[in-house]
């Protein structure tokens, strides 16, 4: 199959430095389109409301879920993805057809959604086990959790833990850095969209390190903010997801984009 008619995109080598540009360019999205985006930064705000106060007494599970957002988060951006491609089209500001998005390519957006899940749910077990092997009598008290954690004797935890989850969330981030704007753009089939996606990382190996410390920066200071970070935080990473997908991936031949 010639390259030109392979469904994996050509993908550019950029500038380490351009995930700055994405975040400049997704608050001019968020700019122009506040009530949509907002919209959806709600929506994860409430939801991990609704999480920490199914979990309030249980610390290893409302550990795990919290860091599942970062996990699950391309997946639940295609709405905010859909408000940057509708303005790069020069439509109107509308939350309706974004709500919708996922329809064009329900099947491939669905599976990879189901991927993302999957590797949810294997790092909240494995977070379990690691709660289980270090806390043998009992779990550390929810609303003192952070203090508690950040004790010397309990390094070896927070290194194991971290470890554990930067192992997973890599694993995420490598199938899914364009994988949602290109199964919506080109209705590229699932497994094409991870394999490029993992492309992008290996050609721009720099650019996706900045990349992801911006996402695990800013979303871990979202979820200290009690989850409220996420009302802007979220949307303003969708939109600049959509930007980093336009610029890692080559216009394609036809003349269209």
């Amino acid at each position: 199959m010639s390259r030109q008619n392979s469904p994996i995109p050509r993908i550019r080598t950029i500038d380490p430095a351009a995930p700055f540009l994405w975040i400049r360019l997704g608050l001019d999205d968020l700019r122009a389109c506040p009530g949509p985006s907002l919209f959806y930064g709600v929506c994860f705000a409430f939801l991990g409301f609704i999480l920490a106060h199914v979990l309030r007494g249980q610390p290893e599970y409302l550990a795990a879920a919290a860091a599942g957002f970062l996990l699950l988060g391309p997946a639940l951006t295609i709405g905010v993805c859909a408000i940057s491609q509708r303005r790069e089209l020069g439509a109107r500001c509308a939350l309706w057809p974004t709500l919708v998005a996922w329809k064009d390519n329900t099947t491939n957006l669905g599976i990879f959604s189901l991927v993302l899940i999957v590797i949810f749910l294997v790092w909240a077990r494995a977070s379990l086990v690691i709660f289980a092997l270090f806390f043998t009598s009992a779990m550390p008290d929810v609303k003192s959790m952070l203090i508690q954690l950040a004790a010397p004797e309990n390094f070896g935890f927070l290194f194991l833990w971290l470890s554990v989850g930067a192992l997973f969330a890599l694993l995420s981030f490598s199938i899914s850095v364009i994988a949602v704007p290109l199964m919506m753009d080109r209705q590229s089939d699932a497994i094409s969209a991870a394999l490029a996606s993992i492309q992008v990382l290996l050609k721009n190996p720099g650019a996706m390190a900045m990349w992801a410390a911006i996402i695990a920066w800013t979303g871990a200071a979202s979820l200290l903010m009690g989850f409220l970070g996420l009302i802007i935080v979220a949307p303003l990473l969708g939109h600049a997801s959509w930007h980093a997908y336009r610029d890692l991936v080559e216009t394609e031949s036809t003349g269209t984009n």
